[in-house]
């Protein structure tokens, strides 16, 4: 009998409060360095603070859209068993063996 694999436990994907986790660190992880980007504007001298302003606006839209970004885990389906076979038994040997 064909034994069926078992389903690993590191095949599975993450738990919803570990994916929600990541989103909130990397969401948090954008608006820390939009914070880091408005307080520039204020040192960068000259048309410079043009690209941290453009990063102050930006970056809320991005961290929203990483952060409701799903994990794309790729998980290995799980198999439907197959139809029951009865085991014939051991073969009798054939005269030309």
């Amino acid at each position: 009998m064909k034994k069926q694999p078992t389903q690993s436990v590191t095949s599975l994907p993450p738990s919803p409060d570990e994916e929600r986790r990541g989103r909130v660190i990397k969401y948090t992880i954008a608006m820390s360095v939009r914070l880091v980007c408005f307080l520039a504007i204020f040192v960068v001298p000259g048309w410079w603070r043009l690209i941290p302003f453009v990063g102050t606006i930006i970056l809320p839209y991005v961290a929203v859209v990483i952060a409701n970004t799903a994990s794309r885990v790729t998980v290995a389906p799980a198999e439907a068993p197959g139809a029951l076979m009865l085991d014939p038994g051991p073969r009798p040997p054939r005269d030309d063996e």
